[in-house]
């Protein structure tokens, strides 16, 4: 999957709330540190997990499921493994009719829930972080990878 950066970079100058499926309460999960982020950066976060509901992350109450979400969500981040996608994406076109984006995490990929996503209008990113493309594609890493300014361990 190739994606141009001004592809990349127009979903994230877009985006303004974000379900994230299968985030985490453990700091150091990539599902919760990515959404914490992506929170930093002024995204309204719907953080999703049955396993979590009731619960608060980022100040946010965390749902069980996509269809408990009140209000527009313009991207679905996915943090499950590949073969839950198709069930995800098809309840993601039902359920959120503002739905521009569904964005599947690195190692998360499935060409039939693509095509269909794809079918509807929707942008589909298979197998890319969010974080990491925005701090590629809004000046935070170098060339090398390596994060710009001061060093922290702080999120």
């Amino acid at each position: 999957m190739s994606y141009t950066d001004a592809f990349l970079k127009d979903i994230l100058t877009r985006t303004k709330r974000v379900a994230i499926v299968g985030v985490s309460d453990n700091p150091v999960r990539a599902s919760y540190f990515v959404a914490r982020y992506l929170s930093l950066k002024g995204y309204k976060i719907v953080p999703v997990n049955p396993m979590l509901a009731g619960k608060s992350l980022f100040g946010v109450p965390v749902v069980p499921s996509l269809a408990e979400i009140e209000g527009p969500v313009d991207m679905v981040d996915i943090f499950r493994r590949s073969e839950a996608v198709p069930e995800i994406v098809d309840e993601a076109l039902e359920l959120l009719p503002d739905l521009r984006t569904i964005w599947m995490q690195i190692g998360v990929e499935h060409p039939e829930a693509t095509a269909r996503a794809e079918a509807r209008g929707i942008d589909v990113v298979q197998n890319r972080c969010p974080k990491i493309e925005y701090q590629r594609l809004f000046g935070e890493l170098r060339m090398g990878g390596f994060a710009t300014g001061v060093i922290s361990s702080k999120l």
